[in-house]
């Protein structure tokens, strides 16, 4: 087998209506299910039992394949969170999250995604998906997480 890998780093920046200590604690599989529709996860291993470095925790892909998560970066100071996650057969992703406040009551978050294919399909998807999948996911997240800060709510999408 000759399967050459393909990676790809996207970028998006958001801005947050809340200040880096209201946004930084969202960012947490534990607290992702108050403010992300559809958000299921398993803990697997956390001290705290909330996101730190070395927490683990899975998620369902595509409805059937286990993705694993590891929080590899977690420096509340400077507001900077790093997950690596891995789905069998599929991808590997590094999601680096950086928090800057704008003084203003509102936060800049730029978000990475490093997607490494893991299959040829995969590489395809790199190719000729991801651009469309990341940008609509970023918009999604950033409608869903201001709408929580505002109202206390979760999103709920019209169905």
């Amino acid at each position: 087998m000759n399967f050459k890998a393909q990676r790809i780093t996207k970028t998006y920046q958001q801005v947050n209506c809340g200040s880096p200590e209201v946004v930084f604690p969202l960012l947490c599989p534990v607290r992702e299910a108050d403010w992300l529709e559809d958000w299921e996860y398993t803990m697997i291993y956390s001290e705290s039992g909330l996101a730190e470095r070395g927490c683990i925790f899975s998620t369902k892909f595509n409805q059937d394949k286990s993705t694993y998560w590891y929080i590899s970066v977690y420096d509340i100071e400077s507001k900077n969170i790093e997950f690596v996650r891995i789905t069998d057969k599929e991808v590997a992703v590094k999601i680096n999250i950086h928090l800057d406040d704008n003084y203003d009551g509102t936060t800049t978050s730029t978000i990475s995604y490093e997607y490494t294919a893991l299959t040829e399909k995969q590489n395809d998807w790199i190719e000729k998906e991801s651009d469309k999948y990341f940008t609509e996911m970023m918009v999604e997240w950033e409608k869903s997480i201001n709408h929580y800060i505002i109202t206390g709510e979760k999103l709920i999408a019209k169905k």
